[in-house]
């Protein structure tokens, strides 16, 4: 058992939720009965507490060689965590490596954002505003304000679910790091999400800070300004329009940046939020400097779109972004690695089951219940 009172990487165990046995993780989710989705590393269901209070249950994927990792990141990510624009945490289960979060109604960002033609949903621009800021401040939170820092490391639509009010929660926080207050920087294998990641991630085993997940925030900031994902091939766009951080550079460059907005939009912005759009824009592009060193801090970040500091110029002929070409064949390469060392300890865990006899029944009991 890793949560013990004398373990090193014990964070804050008097502060841990609730801890729950399968059979009552069975009995919350009627045996698993309704799938809400999938994660990075498993599958979510629907849940109810006793109370009556509705919850989504993350049952991780028992394969995953970097499970075990994950989950106890989770978990102590999770632990003492207690902010308006983070997900609350109401329990765990540890004999089948389960996570219960409480039910956000409106689902995850990128359902808003991303809709398939016919079905969409539309955020009009003071909640696509208001989402940014608290996005915004809870990764503020996580960063500056902790007992230990935290950089999350996969900030993208899927991870910011919206309740009832649209207020945004950051979640999933599988890939997340804990960081003493005295370290800077930490050296971490590659984590998170292509279109997502910042340009430091592509060199291998180099350190990373908090200006990953601020990478990550603009890049987010200009799909929520847009209303399109951040790399999108389309026949109706020129190439250039396919690879949102240089098209928006070019664009503000040109003096055309209101042109990124979201054309469901523009008569709104036009007429009533030019100013605030602009900021938008330009705090959107300091974020996803190549330099993580130009990149602000999240809380000054969150200062720039409350409009309490001004948003610093960037320079038109400072490189900001790569073109598309050259960030797709470099992500490739990158990820390309990744999965030869992935399958590697796969093959591996695999090897290890076979010889011990020790196939994982529960992983099958998992698989079984996750087929329609």
């Amino acid at each position: 058992m890793w949560f013990t009172r004398k373990s090193k990487s014990d964070f804050l165990p008097q502060l841990l939720p609730k801890k729950f046995s399968y059979s009552q993780i069975r009995s919350m989710t009627k045996n698993f009965s309704t799938k809400l989705g999938n994660g990075g590393f498993g599958q979510v269901y629907e849940g109810f507490l006793k109370d009556g209070s509705r919850v989504a249950v993350k049952v991780l994927k028992e394969w995953s060689t970097q499970g075990e990792k994950e989950f106890k990141a989770e978990v102590i990510s999770m632990a003492g965590i207690h902010h308006k624009n983070v997900i609350p945490f109401k329990g765990y289960c540890t004999s089948r490596r389960i996570l219960i979060y409480e039910f956000m109604v409106n689902g995850s960002l990128d359902k808003w954002l991303f809709a398939e033609p016919g079905k969409e949903r539309l955020l009009d621009w003071p909640k696509r505003y208001e989402i940014a800021l608290g996005m915004a401040r809870g990764l503020t939170y996580l960063h500056e304000e902790c007992t230990q820092q935290i950089i999350h490391l996969d900030i993208k639509p899927e991870n910011i679910l919206l309740d009832e009010n649209f207020s945004p929660k950051v979640t999933d926080f599988g890939l997340s790091k804990l960081v003493d207050r005295d370290k800077a920087r930490v050296v971490t294998n590659m984590r998170g999400t292509p279109g997502y990641l910042a340009p430091e991630w592509l060199n291998f085993n180099a350190p990373v800070s908090t200006k990953v997940d601020v990478y990550s925030f603009g890049i987010v900031l200009l799909e929520l300004i847009c209303g399109r994902e951040s790399f999108q091939i389309s026949s109706s766009k020129s190439s250039e329009e396919w690879y949102l951080p240089p098209w928006a550079s070019k664009l503000v460059a040109e003096g055309r940046g209101l042109e990124l907005v979201d054309t469901h939009l523009n008569e709104e912005v036009e007429y009533f939020y030019q100013d605030q759009a602009n900021r938008a824009i330009q705090t959107a592009l300091c974020c996803i400097q190549q330099d993580p060193s130009n990149r602000p801090s999240m809380s000054r970040v969150l200062q720039m779109l409350e409009g309490v500091i001004d948003v610093p110029r960037i320079p038109t002929k400072q490189k900001t972004h790569q073109t598309a070409d050259e960030r797709v064949r470099e992500e490739l390469k990158a990820f390309t690695a990744c999965i030869k060392k992935e399958t590697t300890l796969r093959a591996a865990f695999d090897a290890s089951d076979r010889s011990t006899g020790t196939s994982s029944k529960s992983s099958k009991l998992c698989d079984s219940q996750s087929r329609p």
